[in-house]
């Protein structure tokens, strides 16, 4: 992956020599890459296990997730039964 951003960076500084603007497109990539890319270190990215989709650090935290997404869905069934079914059978 890191080739890629080196031979896109490369190729946006060589098309920078006709239009500025595309040496700002390469250093965009580059802080992109360093930032979210493979360079990330772990603790800057441990702030967002709170995120959707994220792993739980512990399997405390998961069965506190697992058992919040119990709740909410029982809630959900009992407030719109209706639309529960609806979703159940797929329509």
């Amino acid at each position: 992956m890191s080739t890629f951003i080196v031979a896109g960076t490369v190729v946006l500084v060589v098309l920078g020599f006709g239009n500025h603007v595309w040496w700002l497109a390469a250093v965009a990539l580059l802080y992109l890459y360093v930032r979210y890319g493979q360079g990330a270190s772990s603790a800057a990215s441990a702030g967002d296990a709170s995120s959707e989709g994220a792993a739980p650090a512990t399997y405390r935290a998961y069965r506190a997730r697992r058992d919040q997404q119990a709740k909410w869905e029982r809630r959900y069934r009992r407030e719109r039964p209706l639309e529960a079914r609806r979703q159940e059978r797929g329509g």
